[in-house]
């Protein structure tokens, strides 16, 4: 069986994690802050905080940017639920947005519209997700948010290592027209950590609170103490076990051998950025040959060069006269494994009651055709003949 989606795990990798398993610190070691360093500098970001999965990078961006209770914030519908969780869980109301039927990306007509729907004294954030590792249009996007002074988050969890153009070449992760973006590190990512996560930023504010909002919001530096005859010594010194509960925090944190795995992986991610790039160029050959208008790959936004995380075919199961769930089982039968991302948030049962939403046929019509292919490092330039093959196979019934 092909799966959609697999980690690459190399012997680097494994010495990596058995030796932090050898040594001292199992966590709040020095493996963090080696991975945090390499991952700011990979990204081209001032600050990366890692923590405990993209979801609770969600979470922390969310307390960072000081939402509360009552807050709106505009997140696209065709993502995971996490992007809208992770502000919902600070209390903000979620204004779903629409988006391009045939990439799932947020485009500037949507996200005005998706203003047009909130309440201008309460909104306070826009969430942008790079679905599937496509860049979504940030120089505009970035634009009508800061002219609303809206803070800005990429939700980046698919698009490690992914650039392009917006009037000024720019790579996804290096903020350089948001506030901060978050990363996923589960196994099917572009790198792992095996669960895990991260956001960079460049905002020295943003970066110390999340750092303390992910470690249960105890303050251990001595320019933010407050009770001074618990802090220091007779001779002013910090006294060196003391720490100050400052806010309600979290346990975020990533482990020391999940950042081992961590940095082992991004010293791999050029050889992963090819042959991911490689493997699109295939399927995207292979599926023009098909020349069916039934069957098609998700575009590539003009001046960009992503990292595909997913490879989306976009399939009219209607006109082909079959189920997508038949469709998938007939893969699955010749060895092919598919998957479903996503579908529309703002359908979802706990959205319906707690965002109401219009309609939003953008995504609706994304959610119809949406099928993700096998896209993995390890795959062959054989794997994918043998997918597009089965793909071609099933769809002439």
């Amino acid at each position: 069986m092909i799966p959609y989606g697999r980690q690459s795990i190399s012997e680097d990798d494994i010495k990596a994690v058995v030796d932090v398993l050898r040594g001292d610190y199992l966590t709040t070691g020095p493996a963090v802050g080696a991975f945090e360093a390499a991952l700011a500098e990979s990204v081209g970001a001032r600050h990366a905080i890692a923590c405990s999965n993209g979801t609770a990078a969600l979470h922390l961006a969310s307390l960072a940017i000081g939402l509360e209770p009552g807050d709106q914030v505009i997140v696209p519908s065709i993502s995971f639920v996490a992007t809208a969780n992770g502000p919902r869980l600070v209390g903000a109301e979620i204004v779903f947005a629409d988006v391009d039927p045939d990439s799932a990306l947020l485009t500037p007509a949507a996200l005005e519209d998706a203003i047009s729907r909130a309440d201008p004294q309460r909104l306070k954030a826009v969430f942008v997700v790079h679905m599937g590792g496509n860049p979504a249009p940030m120089a505009e996007i970035s634009a009508i948010a800061r002219a609303r002074g809206l803070k800005v988050i990429e939700d980046a969890c698919h698009a490690l290592g992914t650039e392009a153009e917006d009037g000024r070449p720019w790579r996804v992760g290096d903020c350089a027209f948001s506030d901060c973006a978050v990363f996923s590190f589960h196994p099917v990512k572009t790198i792992t950590t095996g669960e895990g996560g991260a956001i960079t930023t460049n905002d020295d504010g943003l970066a110390r609170r999340m750092r303390l909002e992910r470690n249960h919001g105890l303050e251990r530096e001595r320019e933010g103490f407050g009770n001074e005859a618990l802090a220091f010594d007779t001779d002013g010194a910090t006294n060196p076990w003391y720490y100050e509960l400052t806010r309600l925090g979290l346990n975020y944190r990533l482990t020391d051998f999940q950042a081992a795995l961590g940095t082992t992986q991004l010293s791999r991610l050029p050889d992963f950025l090819r042959r991911r790039r490689a493997l699109t160029a295939r399927y995207r050959e292979a599926f023009a040959r098909l020349n069916d208008d039934s069957l098609s790959l998700v575009p590539a936004p003009a001046s960009s060069d992503p990292a595909l995380h997913l490879m989306v075919a976009l399939v009219d199961f209607d006109r082909l006269g079959i189920s997508r769930a038949k469709f998938m089982n007939r893969l699955r039968d010749k060895g092919v494994g598919t998957q479903v991302h996503y579908i529309p948030i703002h359908r979802q049962p706990y959205y319906v009651k707690a965002s109401p939403t219009p309609e939003l046929p953008g995504a609706d019509r994304y959610y119809a055709r949406c099928l993700s292919l096998p896209l993995y490092p390890d795959m062959t330039e054989a794997d994918v003949d043998k997918v597009v093959e089965a793909v071609r196979a099933v769809a002439q019934g």
